[in-house]
């Protein structure tokens, strides 16, 4: 693969601005901008029809538990029938279930959990269904990098941005209304991504049942689906073992701020967090490496870990400001590989069920850290969280040399488009 000598930024507006990707790319954006603040919106709803903080906490909790329960079935229903179904049906009904939520119900009303759990389940799949566009866009391996890297750099901004969006929506009324708006703008968003043209090949690689052999027809009906493949499955395990230290880190940030007596920065060191990240990506991500992704993927992991170490040596909240924004350089690269190692090791038929299932290890990583962090708090303290983590990153990164044959090998040949219905 030939690094190219302009820069990332070029790149990337050579790309979201080509025909054929632009479109989905914008309506992709649009989307996922519930994704990353839903939970704290419930939590203020709640609050502000009068609700305790356990009661927000049932509620945000059942929303999150519906999110990891219904995406991979709505994923592969994603498969089988096409973005241009599922999408539209999702983006209708997660609006009306957030609307039902806020408008119909109230704190001790069995319907308000019931429906923060439905809403869960039925959030439409945008973030997987953009991210198996980009595998089967025509696109150089180099534009693919690309793609993979603004979806990483993507991310970091929702995470900071999409909060401030809904502070600014409260602004001007309720929190009832500002979640109202968000779940609107998002379902529009993926009824958008459904009807937007893509090329014929883009669209119809997975999900006519005729498409398949026989393990592969096993592999997409069984409960696992994608995870049936041990290389999903490797790439997936170091997923869940690399969200841990972030779960755990998520716990002892606040902790080490608040022990030092600066508890109104929290918020300040955590975006130094954040915006390492993003710089990093920007800063390494000028040039594609020739090395094999799979190759690529461990040494990323290793310097992640390394980076977990410097919260370490923090005597303050900015020398821990500092250390954040220099230890997660890696963390956006490391993410773009993993999706990148997604598209090249699952069945193209199955491709949004198994960007769905990486995230999913994101998320189960992230909470298995945090409560462990929880845990320890008390007796170790911040200091020996961020040691705690520090050392799960090292394993994460063990594990992640150790299956590198495993991830080096690339899924089979898609089926020809003439063997696939068009969707």
């Amino acid at each position: 693969m030939q690094a190219k000598p302009n820069g990332l930024t070029r790149r990337l507006a050579a790309l979201l601005t080509r025909r054929h990707v632009a479109g989905p790319a914008w309506w992709s954006v649009v989307s996922r901008l519930p994704v990353y603040l839903m939970s704290l919106a419930m939590v203020l709803v709640v609050r502000e029809q009068g609700g305790s903080y356990a009661q927000a906490g049932l509620v945000s909790g059942l929303y999150t538990v519906g999110m990891a329960l219904g995406s991979p079935l709505i994923a592969r229903w994603a498969d089988r029938r096409g973005r241009r179904t599922v999408l539209p049906l999702t983006g209708v009904l997660y609006p009306a279930a957030l609307a039902a939520l806020v408008w119909t119900t109230g704190p001790g009303d069995w319907e308000q959990p019931l429906l923060a759990m439905l809403a869960g389940v039925v959030l439409p799949p945008a973030n997987a269904c953009m991210r198996s566009l980009w595998a089967r866009l025509p696109l150089r391996d180099d534009e693919r990098d690309t793609a993979y890297l603004w979806e990483a750099l993507l991310t970091e901004v929702l995470v900071i941005g999409a909060p401030l969006m809904l502070a600014a929506l409260m602004l001007t009324g309720s929190a009832g209304r500002a979640l109202t708006v968000v779940a609107v703008i998002g379902g529009a968003g993926a009824i958008g991504l459904a009807l937007v043209r893509v090329p014929e090949d883009a669209d119809g690689a997975a999900g006519a049942e005729a498409a398949g052999d026989a393990d592969g027809e096993t592999s997409r009906s069984s409960l696992l689906g994608p995870l049936r493949s041990q290389p999903m499955l490797a790439l997936a395990g170091v997923m869940v073992l690399g969200a841990v230290p972030i779960g755990l880190m998520t716990l002892a940030i606040p902790a080490f701020v608040d022990a030092h007596g600066s508890r109104d920065s929290t918020g300040l060191v955590y975006a130094c967090w954040g915006v390492g990240s993003a710089v990093g990506a920007l800063w390494l991500g000028r040039s594609q490496s020739q090395v094999a992704v799979h190759l690529r993927f461990p040494r990323l992991i290793l310097a992640f870990a390394l980076g977990t170490a410097l919260p370490l040596f923090a005597t303050s909240p900015l020398t821990l400001a500092l250390a954040l924004a220099v230890g997660s350089v890696p963390i956006a690269l490391t993410a773009a590989c993993e999706m990148t190692l997604v598209s090249t090791v699952a069945d193209s038929r199955s491709l949004t069920e198994a960007f769905t299932w990486a995230s999913v290890a994101t998320v189960v990583g992230d909470a298995l850290g945090q409560q462990a962090g929880g845990l320890l708090m008390e007796p170790a303290g911040p200091r020996g969280v961020f040691a705690a983590a520090f050392g799960m990153a090292l394993v994460a990164a063990l594990v992640a040399f150790a299956c590198r044959g495993l991830l080096g090998r690339e899924a089979a040949a898609p089926a020809s488009p003439a063997e696939v219905q068009d969707r």
